[in-house]
């Protein structure tokens, strides 16, 4: 019973992750995603994506791993992808996802946490197409929402094509098609 009492209080907590809004809008929708959301997108689209990996994964894990990519932004908040990123952010965050844990079991903590790190390291082949993933709805939410968030923080298509290139480590397949879909923009004047 104490393990369930918790799971529940985690899950409690965790609810705090629909408050961070991030910095790209849902197609066809006239607000800003919040990161739980984007944790459900990218599970969903990890596993219909999962035969273009460029490497056999192990879809349970890259699932787990999404799911608790980004808790830590429930203390560090969402910043944008085309700025550099702060060892300061990346202490706040994995402090912040090891507090969530500890509320949990050793065993559960232990996992969860090292997961986390796993994604963050992103070295393993579960973990590169994990962040590849991550990846791809913000750019589709750009695409498909008139450049919304390249445009208001002007983002250049050189900034777009070398952070999202990442995508080629995780599934080239995938890459390929989006590099498409990003040259189209650019043609479009989306991109700039």
């Amino acid at each position: 019973m104490k393990n369930i009492e918790k799971i529940l209080q985690f899950i409690i907590e965790v609810e705090q992750l629909k408050n961070v809004y991030r910095k790209t809008m849902p197609v066809g929708l006239d607000r800003f995603e919040n990161s739980a959301e984007h944790s459900w997108h990218v599970c969903l689209l990890a596993l219909l994506l999962k035969d273009f990996s460029n490497e056999d994964v192990d879809i349970d894990r890259v699932i787990r791993m999404l799911l608790i990519h980004d808790l830590g932004e429930i203390e560090a908040g969402d910043k944008i992808i085309y700025f550099s990123e702060t060892p300061e952010q990346k202490s706040t965050e994995e402090e912040a996802v090891k507090q969530l844990f500890q509320n949990l079991s050793e065993h559960d903590a232990d996992e969860y946490v090292e997961l986390w790190r796993e994604f963050e390291t992103g070295k393993s082949a579960d973990s590169k197409y994990a962040k590849a993933i991550d990846r791809i709805p913000p750019v589709l939410h750009n695409l498909y929402g008139a450049g919304n968030s390249w445009r208001e923080n002007n983002i250049s298509k050189d900034k777009v094509f070398a952070v999202n290139s990442r995508i080629g480590e995780g599934s080239s397949e995938v890459w390929k098609v989006l590099r498409e879909k990003l040259n189209k923009a650019v043609e479009d004047g989306l991109l700039t």
